[in-house]
C-alpha cells in the first residue's frame, strides 16, 4: 500500500535552528525558560541534552528534567567541574519506583511513568512558576514519546514543541495508523499487520513488513499492545504541539517529512567542539578507546554496541562473544555493568586471552568520535531499544 503525500508548506524546510531559537526566545518580553524533559533513555536523553545546550547559548534559561534514577545516572557520570552544572539547571521527578526496583521490566516502568509521572511534573512546574515571576516556565520541550507532558503543559497555557530525537520514518508511520487501520491492514488492538502485503509510506522509505514495525515484540505480545497504544495515543498529543521538530536533515528525509504535517528538522545535533565532555551520559565514557583505535589501520575496526537498555541473555552473550572472535577482525565492543540480566557478563572461557590482540572492550564509548574515526569500518547494530515506536 502506498501512502499519499501529506499537503505541506515547503517553507518549513527552509527554517533552520535558529529561527527554531527565535521562536521559543519571543516570550512575553521576559527571558524565556524552557523545560525540556526526555524519554528516560540514553538515545533520546543525549540528543536532547545537546539541544538543550545550542538553545542556552542564545541566552534562554533552561531547566533539564529527568526522572530520579536518570538523573543520578547523569550527575555520577559527569566530571565534578564540569560546564553542565552553570549551563543547565538539572531536576529530577519520580519515575514511580522504588531505588532498587527493577527498570529492565517495561511494562512495569512504562505503566509507573504514565501514572505517576504526570501529576509530578505539573507539581514541578508550578512550583517553578509560583516562585518567580522572571523565571515561569514559558515553554515545554518534550519528547515525542512523552504526549502526556505536551498535555500538562497545554492544560497549564505553556507553549509547547515535541522533540522526535530519531528519523521521521517512524513518526510518520504513527501518523497513519488510522488510515491503516480503515484500510484494513493493522490490527486495532495490537498494530500487527492483517496480511502479508508491506507498508509503502513513499517510494523512497523502506516498505514496513511485519517484524519491521517499530512496535513489533513478537516474543511479547503484551509489550506490543501497550507500545502501539501509546505511540497511537502520542500522536494525539503531539497534535497540541505548536510546534514539531526532529532530530533529522530535510534532505536526507524528505520522503518522510513530507508526509508530517509542519515537522521542522533541526538536525543533525552533535556535540559542540568546544566541549570537552558532553553531558548526557549513563556512564562515565572510556576514552581509552579512541587511542586504541588510532593504532588500527583504516576500515578495519567493527564496532558493536547495544545501547542503554538492551538485555542479552548469558547464551546470547556468549553465542556474540564467538561470534565477534569468528570473524577474526579488529573489534571494539560496549559492554555495560548490566548487559546480561541486569549484572556483569561472564565471558566465554578463555575469550578474554584469545581477543586480547584484535580487541577493545569498554563500558561504555564516546560513540560520536567513534563513528567519525577512520578505522571504524562497520557497526553493529547501535541500537537503543528505548523508544515506543523506534526504527
Amino acid at each position: 500500500m502506498l501512502i499519499k503525500r501529506s499537503s505541506v508548506n515547503p517553507e518549513t524546510w527552509d527554517q533552520t535552528k535558529q529561527k527554531c531559537v527565535e521562536v521559543l526566545a519571543a516570550t512575553m518580553g521576559r527571558r524565556p525558560h524552557v523545560l525540556i524533559i526526555p524519554f528516560p533513555a540514553q538515545g533520546h536523553v543525549t540528543p536532547l541534552m545537546k539541544f538543550a545546550y545550542q538553545i542556552s547559548d542564545h541566552g534562554i534559561k533552561v531547566t533539564f528534567v529527568n526522572s530520579d534514577f536518570i538523573h543520578e545516572k547523569l550527575v555520577a557520570a559527569l566530571p565534578d567541574e564540569d560546564e553542565a552544572r552553570s549551563r543547565i539547571g538539572l531536576a529530577s521527578i519520580p519515575d514511580g519506583l522504588g531505588p532498587g526496583e527493577d527498570r529492565k521490566d517495561s511494562l512495569k516502568l512504562t505503566d509507573s511513568i504514565f501514572r505517576v509521572m504526570p501529576g509530578h511534573l505539573k507539581e514541578f512546574m508550578e512550583k517553578v512558576n509560583n516562585s518567580n515571576d522572571d523565571e515561569k516556565i514559558t515553554c515545554v520541550i518534550a519528547d515525542s514519546a512523552f504526549g502526556w507532558a505536551l498535555e500538562v503543559a497545554d492544560k497549564m497555557g505553556i507553549k509547547r514543541v515535541a522533540f522526535c530525537p530519531f528519523g521521521p520514518g517512524s513518526l510518520a508511520l504513527a501518523f497513519h495508523i488510522p488510515r491503516l487501520i480503515e484500510a484494513g491492514l493493522l490490527n486495532s488492538t495490537d498494530g500487527s499487520l492483517l496480511n502479508d502485503e508491506l507498508i509503502c509510506l513513499a517510494k523512497d522509505i523502506p516498505a514496513f513488513s511485519s517484524n519491521r514495525l517499530p512496535w513489533s515484540c513478537p516474543s511479547d505480545p503484551t509489550l506490543q499492545e501497550v507500545i502501539f497504544r501509546l505511540a497511537f495515543k502520542d500522536i494525539s498529543a503531539i497534535n497540541l504541539s505548536n510546534w514539531l521538530i526532529c532530530n533529522s536533515v530535510y534532505e536526507l528525509d524528505s520522503s518522510a517529512c513530507d508526509l508530517i504535517p509542519n515537522i521542522l528538522p533541526i538536525g543533525p545535533l552533535i556535540a559542540n567542539n568546544h566541549l570537552g565532555h558532553y553531558p548526557g551520559n549513563f556512564w562515565p565514557e572510556d576514552s581509552t578507546c579512541i587511542s586504541w583505535l588510532d593504532k588500527q589501520p583504516a576500515g578495519s575496526v567493527i564496532y558493536v554496541a547495544f545501547g542503554s537498555l538492551a538485555i542479552l541473555s548469558q547464551h546470547q552473550f556468549n553465542e556474540l562473544a564467538l561470534g565477534i572472535e569468528l570473524v577474526g577482525r579488529p573489534f571494539l565492543w560496549v559492554v555495560r555493568s548490566d548487559f546480561t540480566n541486569g549484572s556483569d557478563a561472564e565471558y566465554p572461557d578463555g575469550f578474554i586471552e584469545r581477543v586480547a590482540e584484535n580487541g577493545k572492550i569498554v563500558s561504555w564509548a564516546p560513540q560520536e568520535k567513534v563513528l567519525a574515526h577512520p578505522s571504524v569500518a562497520f557497526s553493529y547494530p547501535i541500537v537503543d531499544g528505548t523508544q515506543p515506536w523506534t526504527a
